[in-house]
């Protein structure tokens, strides 16, 4: 059948390891100094090793591959333990998969096994830079508006795209703040003009390559919560056009219509429009 599946790029790819952890279901192992696919039954092509390598290694692609098997991931991931069921099972509900978790539920069920208590009831154990975290400050506020010392307006961590996780809960009822990588740097009062009382998202629609990807989470996003506005900030220059354009597919995958307030940056940190 065809689907999507992650395809890793030998000649990048220098057999660090990182991707590893985030595929508990065991599609991926290092072999001759290489991340390699171990087999297509395994690979759901939901692309969680994605954000963790860290020379874009890995990609998402569309080709015949055989058909993901629930049950035989499910056989690898139960002997290896209740952190790494939970990781799995995390991972299925962050992507909205359904029926792939009521499957791995069964299997659990039928080995005698009850489902893991959720992340956030126990400690984390993953990446640091991954966990999810509502930020909250007693703050005193600055004196001046463009004081050295003026405090962060980020409510919510993290705010990568590729490591967002669409259930998170600071979500709910949020404003949207959705930027593109470059516009914090550009535009010397982003925190009080833009992210001031949002949750942000940022990402780059050149340079990531799992754009597909980003409008499944993005949709994800806006089907689980009812989300009050979308600010959407990018640059001036034609390609982050595409920043935009993600969000608007997103919501019409989503089939929600909330609209979409954007503003451009000129390169020099004016606001365009």
């Amino acid at each position: 059948m065809k689907r999507k599946i992650i395809r890793i790029d030998d000649a990048i790819c220098n057999g660090c390891g990182q991707c590893l952890p985030n595929c508990p279901e065991g599609a991926l192992q290092i072999i001759d100094g290489k991340a390699r696919l171990v087999s297509d039954l395994f690979c759901d092509g939901l692309g969680a090793c994605i954000g963790t390598c860290p020379i874009g290694a890995i990609a998402v692609e569309e080709r015949e591959a055989e058909p993901y098997d629930e049950r035989k991931v499910m056989a690898g991931i139960i002997p290896q333990g209740e952190n790494v069921i939970r990781a799995h099972l995390e991972h299925l509900r962050a992507h909205q998969q359904t029926d792939f978790l009521e499957k791995a539920l069964e299997v659990l069920r039928e080995n005698g096994l009850g489902e893991p208590e959720p992340i956030g009831a126990v400690p984390f154990h993953g990446c640091p830079g991954s966990r999810t975290v509502e930020l909250k400050k007693n703050r005193v506020e600055p004196e001046a508006e463009d004081s050295i010392n003026a405090a962060s307006e980020l409510r919510s961590w993290p705010v990568q795209l590729q490591l967002l996780n669409p259930n998170a809960p600071f979500f709910a009822g949020a404003d949207l703040l959705i930027a593109a990588d470059c516009v914090p740097f550009a535009h010397a009062g982003f925190h009080r003009r833009f992210l001031k009382g949002k949750v942000a998202v940022i990402f780059c629609p050149k340079l990531d390559r799992a754009t597909d990807l980003y409008v499944e989470k993005l949709a994800a996003v806006f089907k689980s919560h009812s989300i009050r506005s979308v600010t959407v900030v990018r640059m001036e220059v034609p390609c982050c056009g595409g920043t935009t354009e993600l969000v608007r597919q997103a919501l019409r995958s989503a089939g929600k219509e909330i609209p979409v307030e954007e503003h451009v940056i000129s390169l020099n940190g004016e606001i365009l429009k």
